[in-house]
């Protein structure tokens, strides 16, 4: 009897969900479903998608200034440059300084600075 009860039940649940309401013109769960599925799909049309992917791509289009590629490519070439080492040729200056032997080229110093606004 419990078997055929539980069975009755599940019987029962399925005719709910498939049978019309009180109207016999009325739809069923699964044809409303359907239905709204079928508007669903419709409702992107060709055009309509082809007017959402132009918008898309516009938008999604990245515009990096040449500012930027230009430091891009810098770091790349610093990062790519061997690590030079100038600590002695710094401690030698700074005993230079210290010791009140650094003795200052003020033609090279022009040059350099001539070569740098030019």
């Amino acid at each position: 009897m419990f078997l055929t009860k539980s069975v009755t039940e599940a019987q029962m649940s399925s005719i709910d969900t498939n049978r019309s309401g009180f109207f016999p013109n009325s739809k069923t769960a699964a044809d409303r479903a359907n239905q709204a599925n079928k508007a669903s799909l419709k409702r992107n049309d060709p055009y309509r998608a082809q007017q959402l992917k132009d918008t898309t791509s516009n938008d999604a289009k990245v515009d990096i200034n040449d500012a930027v590629r230009d430091f891009s490519m810098i770091k790349k070439a610093v990062d790519a440059a061997p690590e030079v080492d100038n600590s002695d040729k710094i401690a030698k200056l700074k005993a230079q300084i210290q010791a009140g032997t650094y003795q200052v080229d003020y033609d090279a110093l022009a040059d350099k600075m001539l070569a740098a606004e030019f």
